[in-house]
């Protein structure tokens, strides 16, 4: 059985993949599971060495799950990157190191990213770090949906941090790709927010992925949220020492708090 194994979820992304694949070169077998691409990103992944599987997309917790379910290289890890997310040569090193010391009680690995901008890294004005569990062992993981997302569902064993990030490049296809991206976001993100129940309790426990979805559904019931939002990430958060690229990425969250408090309204009127 092969040590590790990356996950890619691809559609329309001949732009980006060349160099996240280039970046796992050599590193472990790799899996790129398009969801109807129509530019070059099946040949591209092919190009690579990577196995190329189908599937249409509905979800990104169904997508993941079906990929662990079809996966022709089975390994013990699995990693899931998508297609704008770079492994440095650094994290590359901390994942060889995280699998080869982890005890079998371990079941996957949080991980966090750099959010670059105009190769800023925006470490205060996108409250660096952020964690979704990215690195899991094979048949120890689920996943389900959340909003636009997903998050681990049933986990058998423990999860731990993995603190070396890597690199996410949000913007790599220019602003107006990121808010047609970010306005299905909002939509999905309303629906969650406006209909599920959050409690102080939850958004104090100890596991990062509970207690940022449970801050998420509170906060975005505040007046004036949004420019709350900005306020926090920018000046108490340190998101202006990220120069212009702070400023503009601290400003476009705000608008997209915005959208989603918005749609929410949209969601109570309907129910």
């Amino acid at each position: 059985m092969n040590e590790l194994t990356a996950i890619i979820l691809t559609k329309d992304e001949e732009s980006d993949l060349p160099r996240c694949l280039e970046a796992l070169d050599g590193f472990c077998e790799t899996v790129v599971v398009d969801s109807g691409s129509r530019d070059r990103t099946r040949e591209i992944a092919r190009k690579y060495g990577a196995a190329v599987l189908e599937h249409p997309f509905e979800s990104f917790g169904t997508q993941r799950n079906w990929a662990l379910d079809h996966n022709p290289f089975p390994a013990e890890w699995l990693l899931f990157l998508d297609a704008d997310e770079v492994a440095t040569a650094a994290f590359r090193d901390t994942v060889r190191r995280a699998i080869s010391e982890a005890s079998t009680g371990i079941a996957g690995f949080y991980c966090c990213w750099r959010m670059m901008l105009d190769d800023v890294w925006l470490k205060r004005a996108d409250n660096f770090p952020k964690w979704q569990l990215r690195l899991l062992r094979n048949g120890r993981v689920r996943f389900i949906d959340i909003a636009h997302g997903q998050k681990e569902g049933a986990v058998e064993g423990r999860l731990e941090f993995l603190r070396e990030p890597y690199l996410h490049y949000a913007f790599s296809k220019g602003w107006s790709a990121w808010v047609e991206r970010h306005n299905r976001y909002s939509t999905q993100e309303a629906a969650d927010r406006a209909l599920a129940k959050a409690t102080i309790r939850d958004a104090l426990v100890a596991n990062p992925s509970q207690r940022n979805t449970a801050l998420k559904r509170l906060t975005s019931r505040i007046p004036g949220w949004p420019l709350l939002r900005f306020i926090h990430t920018y000046m108490l958060r340190g998101g202006f020492l990220d120069g212009s690229a702070g400023l503009r990425y601290c400003a476009m969250i705000a608008y997209y708090e915005f959208l989603i408090q918005l749609k929410m309204r949209e969601v109570s009127r309907k129910t």
